[in-house]
């Protein structure tokens, strides 16, 4: 080790510290050009018990195939031979890989991420690395140790009783190794998950084997008031599986309803921070749209001290356990974000909505608004809807499929028989119309909504909206009325310094307001009852 080498790169090469599972990392220089990992480490950087896995048709691993029964697979995760049930919400754990061989990466794919990380974070301990690269320190530790003698790695100090608590940072051999590696993909997080080991694990936590029963409905939508056969037609789409096709006047409850059959299906799954899909990163993992939960860690045993105890999380840290997705897109959604994201500068994928979506639910409210033709998004879903897989383009033009495994709803309000053809809704099995509320079903929701805002509920309210405007102005009573209709009382009433009442002068602006109520007709752009001298 150079120590008075490593005296003069400390400096050079600390930078802030950033999230571990931060995927971009800062800007870097682009002076070198572009080397792949994978031929650029070579199989000289990893110590004989971690040499690289043969090449198979796809993968730039170089070297030749061993004679195994395997042909060079990595062995990845150890997976159930039959989907379990999801009562219990801890179904499937993605165990811990005990070898690199269980990972199915590469040697030199593992290296290259963690030279990066020392190139972004500056000098880190051996724990902080693995945290980083998200595997454990036991796996990265011969890496580490063959980029010593590579002069890519060196030890600036030595803590502790294992080299887990060694501080270690980049020579400048390392550095522009760390450089080139960034030209070609500037992705530092977690290590990913090969593409076929995904395919595997979203079979086994698929939302196909998710059962709600008909209380558990019941309990999902007890705050809305919904029309009658509405609960006892999504029951039976939730269990199946399948797609849904929403449909009703505006404000009933169509996007409501939507949202809540995410959340029965909010049994907690693994998700993989990124894929290696031939060669590149995708990163898969967005807390926009995953909730995070914390996994139960092992308590220690009785008599033994917590601070003695190893309470290491039990699990693959390269997934993240969240709650069964709710992916929901509306009138902004675009063609070419169903597609993979591709960051030329980056050089890393996104995935798109419905690979976030997986075990999950996507809904696309707003149907027939997009900015594109309904059949082009129709003719979109056709394949994915009929087989249960979607298929993918990198930017080098490789298509790969990936599981479409996510229960699909489209919600418009516009005419079904103005956006679908007959092909299309017979892919979509389950259709529901969400219609508008009786006068019943209308006060129900207008005493729900009075206990919500803390107004005092009057039935002389709901005889004047009826007799003033629903009958005598011929417009129809929609779920969303009543709260909109509250609402604008309690911010008159906030306005002038009072109470909120639902007295009839109250009503009457709320409603004139609401319901765009003019007291005379005009022309557009001629004003009305004057002359020409403005009289």
């Amino acid at each position: 080790m150079n120590r008075a080498h490593s005296s003069g790169r400390t400096n050079e090469h600390r930078r802030p510290p950033v999230d571990p599972h931060d995927s971009t990392g800062p800007t870097m220089p682009d002076d070198d050009p572009p080397v792949l990992d994978e031929a650029f480490f070579g199989d000289d950087l990893a110590p004989p018990n971690v040499r690289e896995p043969a090449a198979r048709p796809g993968n730039s691993t170089a070297g030749p195939r061993p004679a195994d029964p395997s042909h060079g697979r990595p062995a990845g995760p150890t997976l159930p031979e039959s989907p379990p049930a999801f009562a219990d919400s801890g179904a499937y754990i993605p165990p811990k890989p005990d070898s690199l061989e269980a990972t199915g990466l590469s040697a030199s794919h593992v290296t290259s991420l963690l030279l990066k990380i020392l190139y972004q974070n500056g000098a880190m301990q051996g724990d902080e690395l693995a945290e980083a690269i998200a595997l454990p320190f036991t796996l990265i530790d011969d890496l580490l140790l063959a980029a010593q003698q590579r002069r890519f790695v060196e030890v600036l100090q030595a803590f502790g009783h294992g080299r887990g608590g060694y501080t270690f940072t980049l020579t400048d051999q390392g550095t522009e190794r760390a450089r080139s590696a960034l030209d070609t993909s500037r992705y530092a997080g977690a290590a990913p998950v090969p593409l076929e080991e995904f395919k595997k694990i979203v079979a086994v936590q698929s939302v196909r084997d998710v059962h709600v029963k008909k209380e558990d409905l019941e309990d999902a939508f007890s705050d809305l008031v919904l029309p009658d056969g509405v609960i006892d037609a999504l029951g039976p789409a939730v269990n199946s599986g399948a797609s849904i096709f929403l449909h009703g006047a505006p404000g009933n409850g169509k996007t409501a309803t939507a949202e809540r059959v995410g959340r029965l299906t909010s049994a907690t799954i693994f998700l993989p921070r990124a894929l290696l899909v031939h060669g590149h990163v995708m990163v898969l993992y967005d807390p926009v749209f995953h909730e995070k939960v914390d996994h139960d860690r092992q308590q220690a045993p009785d008599g033994v001290h917590a601070s003695l105890f190893n309470d290491e999380p039990d699990f693959d840290q390269r997934f993240v356990k969240i709650k069964r997705p709710t992916v929901f897109v509306g009138g902004e959604l675009t063609l070419d974000q169903l597609d993979l994201q591709y960051d030329p500068y980056s050089k890393v994928y996104q995935a798109p909505f419905q690979l976030k979506a997986a075990g999950g639910v996507l809904i696309i409210d707003d149907f027939g608004r997009q900015r594109m033709r309904p059949e082009e998004l129709l003719n979109r879903w056709i394949v994915p809807l009929e087989k249960g897989f979607d298929n993918l383009t990198l930017h080098s033009g490789i298509k790969f499929p990936v599981p479409f495994d996510c229960i699909l709803i489209f919600a418009t309000n516009l005419n079904p028989g103005d956006l679908v053809d007959e092909a299309f809704l017979r892919r979509i099995q389950y259709k529901v119309e969400v219609r508008s509320p009786t006068r019943e079903a209308f006060e129900s929701i207008f005493r729900l909504t009075c206990d919500e805002f803390d107004v005092e509920y009057r039935d002389e309210a709901l005889d004047l909206l009826y007799s003033d405007y629903y009958e005598a102005r011929n417009f129809s009573p929609r779920g969303c009325h009543p709260r909109d209709i509250i609402k604008q009382i309690k911010a008159m009433a906030a306005f002038v310094g009072v109470e909120p009442e639902l007295d009839p002068p109250s009503i009457h602006r709320a409603a004139h307001s609401y319901f765009l109520v003019t007291e005379e007709e005009f022309s557009a752009g001629i004003p009305s009852k004057t002359d020409r001298h403005g009289v």
